[in-house]
């Protein structure tokens, strides 16, 4: 059992609605998380591709969006991967028709990754209503209440990269 979990506090267990309004906002968060993963699935499953695949993807197309180049060694950073399962990771995108290679523009020795116009339109189909849907809950908050959930995030955010890091 986690001990810096108050016994009894309800976050571990199912919903209560006795529980302190700091529980309940954990709750409500492992609520979010819970169905922000069950998406992510369904997104992988209607898009036909492995998680890594998609995140490659998001990658990609940010970086495009960017104006940015982005190659294999990049593409294997980000992801945290070895440089045998990202040349794996793109040949596979490459048959499936999501991504091609192309020769860098300025290096005649490298290549660029490139996501086709076909991966674009069907990310934004396939993710678009969700976008949508979460950015209208996010239009009902008042500026000063959207600075107070970002400032809860980020502290939320770096509180499990410290714990990450110390483990």
């Amino acid at each position: 059992m986690d001990t810096d979990t108050p016994a009894g506090s309800g976050y571990w267990y199912a919903p209560d609605e006795r529980v302190d309004p700091p529980t309940a906002v954990l709750q409500a968060l492992r609520g979010y998380r819970a169905a922000e993963v069950e998406s992510r699935r369904s997104t992988r499953d209607s898009m036909g591709m492995g998680e890594t695949d998609l995140l490659a993807l998001r990658y990609l197309l940010r970086a495009e969006a960017a104006g940015e180049r982005m190659g294999p060694k990049d593409l294997s950073r980000l992801l945290g991967i070895t440089t045998a399962s990202t040349t794996s990771l793109i040949d596979r995108l490459v048959a499936s028709g999501h991504v091609r290679r192309e020769p860098h523009p300025t290096d005649r020795r490298a290549l660029v990754i490139v996501p086709t116009a076909e991966t674009d339109a069907e990310v934004r189909a396939t993710l678009g209503q969700m976008h949508r849907k979460m950015l209208a809950v996010a239009e009902t908050f008042s500026p000063e209440e959207s600075r107070v959930i970002v400032a809860f995030l980020r502290g939320m955010t770096q509180a499990l990269r410290e714990y990450s890091e110390g483990h």
